[in-house]
């Protein structure tokens, strides 16, 4: 018997997508690392956090190791590129299904560092951000301003501009290059053009 799969919905940034998994509570969730307001790693980390049990499916156009290892440490079950055919996605879909990790064919030999790296304590980023340090971060990088980035947050001017503060402190930046450096090092936001 074939097996089916029904789409719930599509969220048009990150934010709206964990808010609709969370509603939802479906098997698998399929996203893209480069989305606005939460990026597609820490909106992996939070349905992660919150419904473990559902499986995560990154796809995505950035064929880079650092991104698939990101992912993976943030607790994706498979990582698809929107190169590759839409069969891929579903073998994906249907090997997550099955308690599987799943990484694109094109990846190759790349894929099994990754998986490894990715369980490795060591390749954890030696600056530890708040979960709202990171979206101010991913926000900052991605050249929002401060009271736009308020308004997104539904905070005030001066608690972004507090953490922002933070962040250039904690990171060692000296600007907002520095920040989007960054934000592009961890994930938060995409060096190539969409």
């Amino acid at each position: 018997m074939e097996e089916q799969y029904e789409i719930a919905g599509m969220a048009e940034d990150g934010k709206a997508l964990v808010e609709a998994a969370l509603r939802l509570k479906p098997d698998v969730v399929v996203l893209d690392i480069s989305m606005p307001l939460v990026n597609g790693i820490d909106a992996t980390k939070e349905i992660q956090r919150a419904l473990p049990e559902t499986k995560v499916v990154i796809l995505t156009m950035h064929r880079n190791a650092v991104y698939l290892r990101k992912a993976l440490e943030a607790g994706a079950s498979g990582y698809v590129l929107k190169s590759g055919a839409a069969e891929e996605l579903l073998t994906a879909v249907g090997e997550v299904l099955r308690g599987r990790t799943y990484v694109s064919q094109d990846f190759g030999e790349e894929a099994g560092a990754a998986i490894a790296r990715a369980g490795s304590k060591l390749t954890r980023s030696p600056v530890e951000l708040t979960a709202r340090q990171r979206q101010i971060l991913q926000l900052v990088a991605e050249g929002r301003q401060n009271k736009e980035i308020a308004e997104i947050l539904h905070v005030s001017v001066r608690t972004v501009e507090f953490h922002r503060s933070r962040l250039l402190s904690k990171l060692g930046a000296g600007s907002v290059a520095d920040l989007t450096k960054f934000a592009i090092q961890e994930g938060l936001i995409s060096a190539e053009p969409e």
